[in-house]
């Protein structure tokens, strides 16, 4: 009843200060200017069909299209954005969820009205293509076409491409399963916490269990929502089985050596990236299950299990931030990339007004930030003043939106978007100096150690664990591969195995723990996970070389920002000084790890 009185008292979007709001006039200044663009761009899309079955007629030509196609992207993206946003602010306004639909089918419509562009740029015979790619008007779309070109070996004839394209919704039936199963059929009983309230279980809550100071709830919180899976487990299995065969079926169509390869092609990412990241973690997995018998013993248990790791060892400190004391120490923390940096972020997150800051009735929940390359760079909080782990959050997405302000700013559009890849590097960067920040200025032993234990929890989530997956992925891909369905018993065999190697020996694997692979969605959009990883480790081996060097090491990591996607992920951060097709940084990350570990049982 208290979460249900608290969300009661949330103030409409109306009552929210102007202060407190993002201002998106550099988006547009009002809804009626919104309107004036939306009907040109819609009216652009035509200007399509003058190219169509044209693009092989001259190097003139096609510069023309890349051009045009370039201005209808960019005012959608404007357009997009803007709708996107408001929408946002108060979820349950049907103004902005039509203008959001309405923005959605034209671009459609213009997803359409270009189909044609692909194919046609891969029937033009190679000799022209070459002839055409030394043109001088094409000079400034040579990455841009090469990245489509590179395809060509994995593009198929035209009515093949065309029953691959009929596929599509066919194709996520595993995921629609998978969804339907977990979000809407699986049903759990009321549980009591710590306090003695009755909750019911269910996906969110159960996050909330884990984190439970008592014991006897973790445990039943556990064991009871795993009873779902464990009914459900076949039916579940034979959908991850369905998302996997996809994957191989699409690889082998489009002649690639291994889904895994298939995957990791877009970015241009070599197999020995992913296979080093899982050597390196493995390596130093004996680190890990030190952490474990650490925190056992901090928390006082005979044996550790899962639901025993979420926890915190310490109760979080009470360390009050308003919005401005946020901002200011966010930006002190951040002085090592130097006073423009810190200077427009300032700025941004306070006289230009780039963030929503707090709670609204009917808002979007969580944090996000949003660039384009026409405005400034967004960023939606939730902020709580007495929440630390929000100072982070605004570390973070700032991390994100000053990368979209320095690409914007220094890229033509068509490569200022940067990737997946090296999204994360940014954002985690801020808060591994966030964290250096706060633990040198810690007044207590306390707020030391509990600022040492988010490190560690944070390389555990994001390197340790994300590994794992990654690793889970490789394996029931290569089973598929080989000719071997993943049944139920195939799936816990294979799971448990890479539960005893990371969780170590001294760690109890609850028999349920062998069905967590049925319930992470993440396996349906296969290969994923690993980018979060090698993000943190390559953020961690630039904070270190920024904090410790020169403005040689700052500059390289600046250029890093105003890179967008001008040259591929792994020579962006070659150049910014960290080489991802070595196993050092994953490697460093790790022995920081262990740094942080030994730190933390000397205060404990």
């Amino acid at each position: 009843m208290s979460k249900i009185a608290a969300a009661k008292k949330l103030p409409p979007r109306s009552k929210v200060k102007p202060a407190d709001q993002w201002d998106l006039a550099s988006l547009f200044k009002s809804d009626a200017e919104w309107e004036k663009a939306f009907e040109k761009w819609e009216q652009q899309i035509a200007g399509y069909e003058k190219f169509r079955g044209h693009l092989g007629d001259s190097a003139e030509m096609l510069a023309a299209c890349m051009q045009f196609d370039a201005a209808v992207d960019r005012a959608g993206e404007r357009l997009g954005t803007y709708a996107f946003l408001k929408t946002a602010e108060d979820q349950g306004n049907s103004d902005y969820q039509r203008m959001k639909g309405r923005y959605q089918h034209v671009a459609t419509k213009a997803a359409e009205a270009s189909s044609f562009l692909r194919p046609e740029l891969m029937s033009i015979p190679q000799a022209k293509i070459d002839q055409f790619m030394r043109a001088r008007e094409l000079e400034e779309w040579r990455i841009a076409l090469d990245r489509v070109l590179r395809y060509r070996p994995h593009t198929l004839g035209q009515s093949e491409e065309h029953l691959i394209a009929m596929q599509g919704e066919m194709s996520e039936a595993s995921n629609q399963i998978f969804r339907q199963l977990t979000d809407a059929d699986l049903k759990w009983p009321m549980i009591r916490n710590e306090k003695g309230q009755l909750v019911e279980l269910g996906h969110s809550s159960y996050s909330a269990f884990l984190h439970s100071p008592s014991g006897a709830v973790r445990k039943k919180a556990f064991h009871t929502y795993y009873t779902q899976y464990d009914a459900h487990k076949n039916s579940i299995a034979a959908a991850l089985d369905g998302s996997v065969k996809r994957d191989v079926y699409y690889a082998k169509a489009r002649k690639y050596p291994s889904a895994l390869e298939a995957a990791l092609f877009h970015d241009r990412v070599p197999m020995s990236v992913y296979n080093s990241l899982i050597a390196s973690v493995h390596e130093n997995l004996p680190a890990v299950y030190r952490y474990y018998d650490l925190r056992r013993r901090a928390m006082k248990l005979r044996d550790i299990h899962h639901f025993d790791t979420y926890v915190p060892i310490f109760s979080d400190i009470d360390k009050r931030h308003t919005w401005d004391q946020a901002v200011k120490v966010v930006s002190e923390s951040l002085a090592p990339l130097g006073d423009e940096y810190t200077r427009e972020l300032a700025r941004g997150l306070t006289s230009a007004r780039w963030c929503d800051r707090y709670p609204n009735a009917g808002k979007q929940s969580g944090a996000f930030s949003s660039g384009s390359y026409d405005a400034e760079p967004y960023i939606l909080m939730n902020y709580q003043p007495d929440v630390l782990d929000h100072v982070f959050t605004l570390a973070h997405e700032a991390g994100h939106s000053m990368h979209s302000y320095y690409s914007a700013k220094n890229q033509p559009y068509q490569y200022y978007g940067y990737v997946i890849f090296v999204a994360e590097v940014a954002s985690t960067f801020n808060e591994q100096l966030l964290l250096k920040h706060l633990i040198a200025k810690a007044k207590t032993k306390k707020e030391k150690a509990y600022l040492i234990n988010h490190a560690i929890d944070e390389i555990r989530g994001t390197i340790i664990r994300q590994t794992m997956f990654a690793e889970f992925e490789k394996i029931s891909h290569a089973l598929v591969e080989g000719g071997e369905p993943l049944t139920v018993d195939t799936l816990r065999r294979e799971y448990r195995k890479l539960l005893d190697l990371y969780f170590g020996p001294d760690f109890v694997i609850d028999k349920e723990m062998e069905l967590e692979c049925l319930r992470i969605p993440h396996f349906y959009r296969a290969f994923y996970v690993y980018k979060y990883a090698t993000g943190l480790s390559a953020a961690i081996a630039l904070s270190e070389r920024v904090t410790t060097g020169g403005k040689k090491e700052l500059n390289d990591y600046l250029s890093f920002l105003k890179g967008g996607c001008s040259k591929y992920p792994l020579d962006l951060l070659r150049d910014a000084g960290v080489d991802m097709e070595t196993p050092e940084p994953v490697n460093a990350a790790m022995r920081r790890f262990g740094q942080l570990v030994g730190e933390l049982e000397e205060l404990v």
